[in-house]
């Protein structure tokens, strides 16, 4: 099972995979050059780690709060995937994260604790 986990709520960019025993992890500087790329960045991180798009099982993406353009471009991204992929995703708050664990990620999807599809941004006021 391949986990992708993408968080664009803070000052990096964080990226994440988790295939089987293995992970990858990129963090980016978040600022307006690189979430105006940010189609690109998630798949050159793909490939550099020779992950093949279709054998991605779940993303769990962060929802907010944070910035607003950021966490807007990674959503969007995210439901285009869903849609041509079929792939699952999971919307998580910041707020569920702590001292940047995501591996929280999959006790609260077995608590049946995220969001399953349709993912509402939140942003900073």
């Amino acid at each position: 099972m391949i986990n992708f986990i993408i968080d664009t709520s803070n000052e990096t960019i964080f990226l994440k995979i988790i295939n089987n025993d293995k992970e990858y992890i990129n963090n980016i500087k978040n600022s307006r050059e690189n979430f105006d790329e940010l189609v690109n960045i998630i798949f050159n991180f793909l490939y550099k780690n020779n992950i093949n798009l279709s054998k991605i099982d779940n993303i769990f993406i962060n929802r907010g709060p944070g910035k607003f353009t950021s966490i807007r471009s990674a959503i969007s991204i995210v439901k285009a995937l869903k849609i041509s992929k079929n792939i699952n995703i999971y919307g998580f708050d910041s707020g569920q994260i702590t001292n940047k664990n995501y591996d929280i990620l999959f006790k609260l999807l077995k608590e049946g604790r995220l969001t399953k599809n349709f993912i509402e941004p939140k942003y900073l006021n």
